[in-house]
């Protein structure tokens, strides 16, 4: 699958599920300063996903775990464990995390999804090889809907 690649804020785009940048889920939800897309999620959707989140306990590496989309408009979010417990990402745990999402998105036929830059905020990864581990991971998965990469700008969307 070719994934597109998106200028634009994740929470504005027209797709079924999104995916959220999360940490291992070792510290207690709540004692998190949300940061990111965490922070826009926690503010436009409620605490709703993160005690959902809270719920399933503690995401390995590289995994991912659905919850509702609170006040969103999307079927879900999914979650993934893109950094490690010293807040850094890598490629494995980027890639892990790719398919992780994807995986549940397959189990739930949902067909389209956006996922932000896993692990270029808060787990310091470059954005320019986050994108490229993330293109390449995509582009070995069979999806028959649309996957899209959606780069933060404020107020933009533009494709590539």
């Amino acid at each position: 699958m070719k994934p597109h690649v998106v200028d634009g804020d994740l929470l504005d785009q027209d797709v079924e599920v999104i995916v959220n940048a999360w940490n291992r889920n070792i510290i207690p939800w709540w004692l998190l300063l949300p940061q990111g897309v965490s922070g826009a999620i926690k503010r436009r959707a409620g605490l709703a996903p993160f005690r959902e989140l809270a719920r399933k306990g503690p995401i390995p590496l590289g995994g991912a775990v659905e919850t509702g989309a609170g006040r969103l408009p999307f079927k879900g979010i999914i979650h993934v464990a893109g950094i490690n417990m010293l807040w850094r990402s890598s490629e494995r745990s980027v890639r892990d995390s790719v398919r992780s999402a994807m995986a549940i998105a397959h189990a739930k036929n949902y067909r389209s999804i956006a996922f932000p830059l896993i692990g270029a905020g808060s787990g310091g990864g470059r954005a320019e090889k986050v994108l490229t581990w993330m293109s390449d991971e995509l582009r070995s998965i069979v999806f028959d809907g649309e996957a899209r990469i959606v780069r933060y700008h404020s107020g933009t969307r533009q494709e590539s």
